[in-house]
């Protein structure tokens, strides 16, 4: 028998020949989750029903379970054929119905269906999560995106619970001591999108009426939180994005309902289960949060309710265009919060902090076009990354600039019209905006989503004053541009806008026609995707008033062009980190801050010079310690400052008085100390030897919270001897009970502090484990094994060796493997490169 390893990996190939012949109609799904509160029960009854019409005699249907018990063929029993992913079905007519019963699992490591325990009141709560290929842990079916069905639930769950799906219940029957709740069937989506949930799970009600159409709202989270849920603003953004997308799509909000629920050890931000959204408990502040973070919630609100309509109700064929839903998802995240909410500083926060991340993915080995290769399963679960995302998003702003955004809107319509509950590919999407703008977007998709890499753009002066705008895309060669290019002057120091002069560009060299500034900004804007250098003067300029900068869009491509100019190893680390402490202090949108202070902690890590290394943490602690006293009492900076000191105290021991008065309630006036920051006090202390086993158990014991545990996990781990270490290493490896919440926190303590010294006897045998971790657990959990402990080493020698002895590897491992490789190279040559 083939491993269920082997045949869960399921290929382009088989599942497009799977659709060739089997056209689904309807899928019942029966769950009896009432065992749930059971710990010893690690299973549940799953039984599904398809009908589906076949022109084939034989297929499979998708299940990774227990087991299963029965399989009937149009009523008639048949002998189970089983390996653990895939379900052999034969004799099939033109029309079937197959009925399979099977035990399903319950998730620790949030693949599936999720189980958890709420240490605070010892409640039950499921939920679960499928994308890319996980509905088949709950219920069997045809795991691919192209076959689409009507789902009709019916769940069988303890008296008192919360039990929902995409659709609202039709029917439920109340029994003795438990419910069972009958859907009503959704309208044809794909496997990956349907959802339940069920549990004692706190509920809030709103409405959003439109015309003659009335939506009810829903916004849950575990009861332990229920004090903590920011309702009203949740609905509120919810009611405005539904206005704004009902408008911008002229396409009604089709899926009956809408539910927002937010659960815990959820591997994601969110996800897009029409009728019934998952967020991260991560958006549910527990103590003090920044607005910064609650524009981030908004903007994933936002970003999963435009899925409602690219992704659910119009749906990529297969994985390849994945980027079809994502990036434009990114992009209307960003601009609904823009323009229909009060985080009007949306696109500020997009070019700082999300484009840095498609900027780091797209200059990996690894890296590739926005419309993939994706070959298998394996490889679309890696490829939920910061190009699908972020790039895309990008390019798509791009778009456009080009097309005009009246333009793009009736293409989007057209294309939902069209295309309404069926699937698509990239052709199709440009196929309708060319009907409507009169543009051939055939060259510019040849050139932006069908190529990988990012283009470098810089301005060089010529020693008779002309300048000439550079472009360097790599192998992808030149592409086209749009953009603007911003003239700031000095004026009474601050930078002051004068003009900003818009052109296109083709060619690795455009002549330019500009005057003199102190600060030539390219890209201004942002209207391209493109890493922007700053000439010599623009770099001192900033360097003595970046800050005065009035607009944040413009500060943020600022700090953006100064860090990409840092891990290209460009910008000496120890100037960007001048830059940083002189102008930090005065950022004040606090996303913005929020970022460059995550930057400068990386650079000090990373990117230092060894030798300065020591000095610049104790300077960068310093800076972050000023800067809290100094803020503003009660403001968002004040916040940021806070958790940036806290980090940067679990690598020196020159501020543990100043923690420590924190801790005991002598914090600068105005902070709110709440759970969160004194852990992260707390776990800086136990980093550096300045903590004991006691009181982190006491400070557990004062937070007994699910997030307090994994803040125990986590700080204890940190501690600073070889025995804790190394019983940490052995737990991530070995302890299958770990959650992937836990299993997280217990790689951040084996890696705390940067202690080589404590951890470096662990290099040889990571690469030793890593091939059995793919293989035996979920690609979740294998992931952030494989990533989380890859060793920090002084040379690439190690991996090397692997990647030459390794070649038949999965691919999906080789390419973790091969970006964690390049980021290590990048710091040890950054380092190498810093002046003396």
């Amino acid at each position: 028998m083939t491993s269920a390893n082997a045949t869960a990996n399921l290929s382009r190939e088989e599942t497009a020949a799977r659709a060739a012949h089997i056209t689904v109609r309807a899928i019942r799904v029966e769950l009896d989750l009432t065992g749930a509160p059971q710990r010893a029960r690690t299973g549940f009854p799953s039984v599904t029903t398809l009908e589906f019409d076949a022109s084939a005699s034989e297929t499979w249907i998708d299940f990774i379970g227990e087991s299963v018990s029965r399989v009937e063929v149009n009523g008639e029993e048949r002998e189970v054929r089983y390996d653990g992913a895939r379900i052999l079905i034969d004799g099939l007519r033109a029309q079937n119905l197959v009925r399979i019963e099977g035990i399903a699992a319950y998730s620790r490591s949030g693949e599936g269906m999720h189980r958890f325990l709420d240490p605070v009141d010892g409640e039950t709560y499921l939920y679960t999560q499928y994308e890319p290929a996980d509905a088949r842990r709950v219920m069997a079916c045809f795991e691919q995106p192209d076959m689409k069905a009507s789902y009709t639930f019916d769940i069988t769950a303890p008296a008192g619970w919360h039990v929902l799906s995409n659709q609202s219940p039709a029917r439920v029957h109340e029994g003795i001591g438990m419910q069972r709740v009958e859907f009503a069937p959704t309208l044809p989506i794909s496997s990956y999108i349907t959802a339940v949930a069920a549990g004692p799970y706190a509920r809030i009600d709103g409405e959003w009426s439109r015309g003659e159409q009335h939506i009810d709202l829903g916004v849950l989270c575990r009861a332990s939180l229920a004090e903590h849920l920011e309702a009203d603003e949740i609905l509120e953004v919810t009611r405005q994005g539904l206005d704004f997308f009902s408008d911008a799509f002229a396409y009604a909000y089709p899926w009956g309902k809408y539910d927002q629920i937010f659960v815990p050890e959820y591997n994601l931000g969110a996800m897009e289960n029409p009728g019934l959204v998952t967020f991260t408990e991560a958006y549910i502040h527990r103590g003090a949060a920044t607005d910064a973070q609650r524009g981030g919630r908004a903007n994933t609100i936002l970003h999963e309710m435009a899925h409602m309509w690219f992704g659910d109700l119009v749906t990529m064929r297969w994985w390849d265009d994945l980027w079809l839903k994502e990036s434009f998802a990114d992009y209307m995240g960003s601009h609904a919060s823009a323009a229909a909410t009060r985080f009007t500083d949306a696109w500020a926060r997009f070019a700082n902090s999300r484009k840095a991340w498609a900027y780091r993915q797209d200059q990996l080995p690894t890296t590739h076009p926005i419309v993939a290769d994706i070959p298998d399963l394996e490889a679309a679960k890696l490829n939920f990354d910061g190009i699908t995302y972020a790039k895309g998003a990008a390019v798509l702003k791009q778009l456009v600039a080009f097309v005009g955004e009246d333009a793009f809107f009736e293409g989007a319509r057209r294309y939902f019209a069209a295309h309404a509950f069926g699937n698509t590919t990239l052709g199709d999407l440009l196929d309708k905006l060319e009907e409507v703008s009169g543009h051939d977007l055939r060259a510019w998709s040849s050139a932006w989503l069908e190529t990988s890499g990012v283009a470098t753009l810089w301005l060089e002066t010529d020693a008779d004053g002309r300048r000439v705008l550079r472009q360097d895309a790599g192998a992808a060669g030149a592409r086209p541009h749009r953009l603007r290019i911003g003239l700031y002057d000095l004026r009474e120091g601050r930078l002051v806008l004068r003009e900003r002069v818009e052109l296109s560009i083709e060619r690795d060299s455009t002549e330019v026609d500009l005057a003199d500034a102190d600060l030539m900004l390219l890209n201004d804007d942002d209207l391209t995707y493109a890493k922007v250098r700053l000439d010599e003067r623009s770099l001192a300029t900033v360097a003595d008033s970046l800050s005065t900068l009035e607009d944040d869009l413009v500060r943020g491509l600022v700090w953006s062009s100064l860090w990409n100019a840092t891990r290209d190893g460009e910008l000496p680390a120890e100037r960007y980190l001048d830059i940083v402490r002189r102008h930090a202090p005065a950022e004040s949108n606090v996303a913005l801050l929020a970022a460059v202070l995550a930057n400068g902690a990386f650079a000090v890590r990373h990117y230092v010079a060894d030798e300065a290394r020591d000095g610049q943490s104790r300077a960068w602690a310093d800076s972050t310690w000023a800067a809290l006293q100094s803020a503003d009492a009660g403001s968002d900076a004040q916040l940021a400052w806070a958790r940036a000191f806290a980090a940067a105290s679990g690598f020196v021991t020159s501020h543990h008085d100043a923690v420590r008065s924190i801790l005991e309630g002598d914090a600068p006036r105005g902070l709110p100390v709440d759970a969160d920051l004194r852990w992260l006090m707390l776990t800086a202390l136990a980093t550096t030897g300045a903590a004991a086993v006691d009181q982190i158990i006491a400070e557990h014991t004062r937070d007994d919270t699910a997030s307090g545990r994994t803040a125990e996990i986590r700080a204890l781990a940190s501690l600073p001897d070889a025995g804790t270490r190394a019983a940490a290493w052995d737990a991530a490896w070995n302890d299958l009970s770990l959650s992937n919440d836990h299993l997280d926190a217990t790689i951040g303590g084996f890696r705390a502090g940067g202690r080589r010294d404590l951890i470096s006897g662990f290099d040889e045998e990571y690469f030793t484990r890593i091939r059995e971790a793919w293989s035996t657990r979920s690609i979740e959990l294998a992931q952030r094994l494989v990533v989380g402990l890859f060793p920090a080493t002084a040379d690439t020698a190690l991996v090397d060796a692997w990647l030459e002895g390794n070649a038949d590897a999965p691919g999906a491992l080789r390419r973790l493997i091969i970006e964690s490789r390049d980021d290590l190279a990048r710091e040890l040559r950054v380092r190498a490169a810093q002046p003396a």
